[in-house]
């Protein structure tokens, strides 16, 4: 089977550092395995995008010669696939309607869900929005990260009922993750570290509807001087289009990549055929770090 992998950047605001550090580790994981590397623009979330962010995006992935192969996928283009993938689990009832409110969830112990709408056999109405549940049936323990290893997951997390479509109408980040991965032929998945939590989940999805599990490889993050993930919540600054090999080798740096001696004198493409070239993955550390200030 063919390598494929993808970079799936929400349009919530420009390319930053950290998301710079995800695109150029999944794009040389893919590029060094001969493979192909998607595109994918998770735009679900109006409430959190910002206009123009999907243009820039690609604009910056483009001045970086980071190409990606075959057509942009973008979700908010998917809306007739994810619903009738709702609705095959909840005709199979391998999903519930729930009206339980956040603070109710909140008041639980460690905020997971306890199942209480499982059996109550709630309808949706038009005076009532409610939220979709999976019925957990393939509750995942453990499982292996390329990068960070071994993972054992807490058994009232594996078995928790998630949330696959929300009251306010609008698909949960698990369900079309695993939708659009498996549409788009998915491999492997590289990602940051932030998205570890989450990764029980949606291998439990894959198996539920009887899918190949792609292998993942979760990023170091790129933490503020706070210690905060890096993010454009945080108002994290946008990459210096005028400065863009130097940002490139920083983030090779950051990944634990060694550097050609004389960067200074490659342009943008020859570095990339040079990082494509000398990828090493065993060297990408485990913990996440500070942004990096200079270049050693």
């Amino acid at each position: 089977m063919r390598y494929i992998g993808r970079f799936a950047p929400s349009p919530s605001g420009p390319l930053h550092f950290g998301s710079l550090v995800t695109a150029i580790g999944s794009y040389l994981q893919a590029k060094s395995k001969n493979g192909k590397w998607l595109v994918r623009i998770e735009d679900i979330d109006p409430p959190r995008e910002v206009k123009g962010a999907s243009s820039l995006i690609l604009k910056t992935l483009e001045a970086l010669n980071l190409y990606w192969d075959d057509d942009i996928l973008y979700q908010s283009a998917c809306s007739e696939r994810y619903y009738a993938a709702l609705q095959y689990l909840l005709d199979k009832q391998l999903a519930y309607y729930c009206d339980c409110t956040r603070q109710r969830i909140h008041n639980l112990p460690n905020s997971l869900y306890d199942g209480f709408c499982r059996n109550r056999h709630l309808c949706q109405s038009a005076s009532q929005q409610l939220a979709i549940r999976l019925k957990q049936s393939y509750p995942i323990y453990q499982f292996t990260d390329q990068i960070q290893g071994l993972q054992n997951v807490n058994i009232a997390n594996a078995q928790e009922d998630f949330v696959i479509h929300r009251k306010d109408g609008l698909f949960a980040y698990n369900l079309v993750v695993v939708l659009d991965d498996h549409l788009q032929g998915i491999t492997e998945i590289v990602r940051g570290a932030d998205l570890l939590p989450v990764t029980a989940k949606q291998i439990s999805l894959y198996q539920l509807f009887n899918l190949p599990v792609p292998t993942y490889c979760h990023l170091p993050l790129v933490l503020d001087n706070n210690g905060n993930k890096l993010s454009k919540q945080n108002h994290a600054q946008a990459i210096d289009l005028n400065n863009l090999t130097s940002a490139t080798v920083q983030a090779l740096q950051f990944l634990g990549q060694i550097i050609p001696e004389n960067w200074q004198d490659a342009n943008q493409q020859q570095l990339l055929e040079w990082a494509i070239e000398h990828w090493d993955l065993t060297k990408v550390p485990q913990q996440n770090s500070l942004l990096p200030t200079n270049i050693r």
